[in-house]
């Protein structure tokens, strides 16, 4: 494969192309052309943590900030009611998956089945540390309902509309573990 850069390597570091000499910019020679980009966001902020000191003869690097919030906090009440259009109470069929690294996550919404279920299996849902997503709950008192339930576990509201389309779920209350899904 011919380069249209003969002094340069194309390198698949950062998506970038590294001239042979080093870097570009600081040897006087053409700056760094971009091979690909794969989106996402600026590493600027990484850097800027840093707080290394600016090269001599150039610049400091700009300063990136957050806008202000205008004074308002925000809380968990701020999220619901939380609906979930692809999911519904129902039974869900077991299955394998392959997902290690997974922490185990439930899914659950403020209704009789998913409140039975919970107060079934909240021992074994601490014991391996599963985190619950409550998917459909309409008010703060309704999901504090659920959390007197189970005070040993982390509830929070969740819309699970990504994460049914993703693992082609329809129903809850579910467990998700690295190994499967079963209810």
């Amino acid at each position: 494969m011919k380069f249209p850069f003969p002094a340069c390597v194309a390198r698949p570091i950062l998506g970038i192309v590294l001239c042979a000499g080093g870097v570009p910019a600081l040897a006087g020679e053409p700056p760094l052309v971009v091979v690909e980009d794969h989106g996402g966001r600026s590493a600027l902020p990484y850097y800027q943590a840093l707080d290394l000191p600016p090269r001599q003869g150039q610049p400091g690097p700009p300063r990136i900030s957050e806008p202000p919030s205008a004074g308002k906090t925000f809380s968990e009440a701020d999220m619901l009611p939380v609906r979930s259009e692809r999911l519904s109470p129902g039974d869900e069929p077991r299955r394998v998956i392959q997902a290690p690294g997974l922490t185990p996550v439930f899914l659950i919404g403020d209704d009789e089945r998913s409140r039975a279920w919970l107060l079934e299996r909240k021992a074994a849902l601490h014991e391996i540390s599963a985190i619950g997503l409550v998917v459909n709950v309409g008010s703060a008192e309704e999901l504090a309902g659920l959390r007197r339930l189970a005070p040993e576990l982390t509830l929070s509201p969740v819309s699970g509309d990504d994460l049914a389309q993703r693992l082609g779920l329809r129903h809850y209350p579910v467990l998700i573990t690295p190994t499967g899904i079963e209810q």
